[in-house]
């Protein structure tokens, strides 16, 4: 487990810890040597998401945008 790091101290080195993050370190940043937070690096996806990457994949009904009248219909005759 990572010692608990000063947010003074964190603030005044910045920089050095958050290279430690993306090297694979998890930061533990805390407030009267109590943990209060943790930095770890993301995990980074395989394939970067590209627009038309579920083209053909997905189905959309040709109507799923028209306005449900039966259903407005029925809450307004509840009132």
């Amino acid at each position: 487990m990572s010692d608990v790091i000063n947010v003074h101290d964190f603030k005044t080195n910045y920089s050095k810890y958050l290279g430690e993050a993306v090297s694979g370190k998890e930061i533990l940043l805390g407030k009267h040597g109590k943990a209060v937070a943790k930095l770890v690096p993301l995990q980074q996806t395989k394939d970067p998401r590209l627009p038309g990457a579920l083209k053909g994949k997905v189905w959309v009904s040709d109507d799923f945008d028209e306005p449900m009248m039966a259903l407005w219909d029925n809450a307004a005759d509840k009132k």
